[in-house]
């Protein structure tokens, strides 16, 4: 069955012309660099045109529809040219859902960034920044312990109740229930 599958995505790839790999496997494939444990959710967009000018560090996760630009070509038809710029992220970095992140920037580790944020500038390790245009709102480290207390004093719902598994109807009802009480808790 493997065997078969494997020669229907052949003939879609190189006979029809149709890829049904991740846009990420493809920037991979292309020269994007990353390290271990990247995580990387449905229909987040990797420059094609320049991915080995992307570096990614380890323990990094992108949310769904993250857009990661190496490339701006606003000046393409004025001076015949388009502007490119690396794009740098470090370690233990998330980025939140439909996040652009513009040519030339760093994120430094230990770094939050809130949904919907254009990051158009570089971000300091240690940082949660958020918005448009961007800005930092917290120290990463003062948010982590603000979050660990409000843990403790928290339901927190084990792994039955995460992304990983079939979440019982069971279960989908306490969760419910539990944040018709507190407005936001904690999942594994």
């Amino acid at each position: 069955m493997q065997f078969m599958l494997g020669i229907v995505s052949w003939i879609r790839r190189c006979i029809l012309g149709i890829d049904t790999r991740s846009m990420y496997e493809r920037a991979l494939l292309k020269g994007l660099k990353a390290g271990n444990d990247v995580h990387v959710m449905g229909e987040c967009f990797f420059d094609l045109g320049y991915p080995w000018l992307i570096e990614i560090g380890n323990r990094v996760t992108f949310a769904p529809r993250v857009c990661v630009l190496v490339h701006d070509a606003s000046t393409k038809n004025s001076l015949g040219y388009s502007r490119v710029g690396k794009v740098k992220i470090g370690d233990d970095v998330f980025i939140g859902a439909n996040t652009t992140i513009l040519p030339g920037v760093s994120i430094g580790s230990n770094v939050i960034v809130g949904a919907g944020t254009v990051v158009s500038h570089s971000v300091p390790d240690n940082s949660i920044v958020v918005g448009n245009p961007m800005r930092k709102i917290k120290n990463y480290d003062d948010f982590i312990v603000e979050q660990r207390k409000l843990m403790e004093q928290s339901v927190v719902f084990d792994m039955s109740y995460s992304l990983f598994v079939e979440v019982t109807k069971e279960n989908r009802k306490k969760m419910s229930e539990e944040l018709e009480r507190t407005p936001k808790t904690f999942v594994y």
